[in-house]
């Protein structure tokens, strides 16, 4: 069985298994999730920003993230511009676009693997601005 790697970074944000949020989540550095999310979950630009999920975590809606790490469920796409990495017990019922991918025994992915060649997400994605001030996610085309 693969052993997936996870990087030592302080964990910013935390959500728990008996949590559930409904409305889009926009995020910077770490972000584990154990509990569920009905909304579209959004990092922000920096490199070294990662979203973990947990066993137990769900989310309902589309993810955009630098790295992932998912142990849990996703039901949408997935959009990772770095490292995704699928443990045992990850599901996911949508399209993965990735970068680099690491995929342990067991995880299950419905839909389509897309591997991006560069970093930067596909011209023809939508760009995400975050304004944290006002709580507003802009998608610009």
């Amino acid at each position: 069985m693969m052993k997936i790697r996870q990087k030592k970074s302080k964990i910013n944000t935390v959500i728990g298994k008996d949590t559930i949020l409904k409305g889009d989540i926009a995020f910077t550095d770490s972000f584990y999730l154990d509990g569920q999310i009905n909304g579209n979950v959004i990092a922000s630009k920096d490199k070294q920003s990662t979203l973990s999920v947990g066993r137990h975590g769900k989310i309902t809606g589309n993810v955009r993230v630098i790295n992932l790490i998912l142990d849990g469920t996703i039901v949408g796409d997935v959009f990772a511009t770095g490292v995704v990495q699928l443990a045992e017990h990850a599901h996911v019922s949508g399209s993965v676009y990735y970068h680099l991918l690491e995929m342990e025994s067991g995880a299950e992915v419905n839909g389509k693997m897309i591997h991006e060649k560069n970093s930067d997400q596909s011209k023809n994605q939508d760009q995400i601005t975050i304004n944290t001030q006002k709580n507003q996610i802009i998608k610009v085309k």
